[in-house]
């Protein structure tokens, strides 16, 4: 995967770079968001994920997000030390896909550029593509948003099937509560956990499948595939 790195400390970059480059991706590095908005030009190479940092030399990084947002559609994460949930709602207000705090942990960056990709995979996905996910007795259908058992369609809410999709897409992976928040409800998790809550338990109920999502207590959820 083609990446976007928007990051003007040199030796930051560097590092996140080699890191990046380990796990398969190609980063072409912008220090200014100039830099960044000449990148993302009509036509260019194409990129499937910015990392933004917010602090840049020549633009506040919220501006430039607006900006890549009105001329491509390419998913943006944010990345920066501005941690107060104001900051986090301007930042997914105005088209950010995600926002990670520095310091943040490689492992749960790395996850979060692999989520906001898959998920823009799946909204860009023809019909003639694989498009369906299979747990046991379980059918996910990404296009038409559709959820079966046994094939018996099940009348799913808009942010239940959301939220099945994201877990059933890496059954066994355990998924934190904030990173849930942060990906289907596009909001931080100050007074939205018990929102969370009721959705599970919503999807345990309708699916008639209690043991299909466990609790990992203290963390967040996980998708236990059945046996087809």
């Amino acid at each position: 995967m083609r990446l976007l790195l928007v990051e003007d400390d040199n030796h930051v970059a560097a590092a996140l770079s080699a890191v990046l480059a380990r796990h398969g991706f190609d980063v072409t590095h912008a220090r200014s968001g100039e830099e960044a908005l000449q990148a993302l030009v009509p036509g260019g190479p194409g990129f499937g994920v910015v990392l933004l940092d917010l602090g840049l030399p020549d633009q506040d990084g919220y501006e430039v997000c607006g900006k890549i947002r009105k001329r491509t559609g390419t998913p943006v994460i944010m990345v920066t030390a501005r941690s107060d949930v104001r900051s986090r709602i301007h930042g997914l207000n105005l088209g950010a896909d995600d926002y990670v705090v520095k310091p943040y942990d490689t492992g749960e960056l790395l996850a979060r550029i692999h989520a906001v990709s898959r998920r823009t995979a799946h909204e860009d996905t023809g019909g003639g593509a694989e498009t369906a996910l299979h747990l046991g007795p379980v059918r996910i259908e990404l296009p038409t948003r559709q959820v079966s058992v046994d094939g018996t369609v099940v009348q799913l809410t808009r942010k239940e099937f959301d939220l099945l999709a994201l877990l059933a897409q890496r059954p066994g992976v355990v998924f934190r509560r904030e990173q849930i928040i942060s990906e289907v409800w596009r909001t931080s998790w100050e007074g939205t956990g018990r929102t969370l809550e009721v959705h599970v338990a919503s999807l345990r109920s309708k699916l008639r499948m209690p043991a299909l999502i466990e609790t990992v207590r203290g963390v967040g959820y996980r998708l236990v595939a059945p046996a087809a």
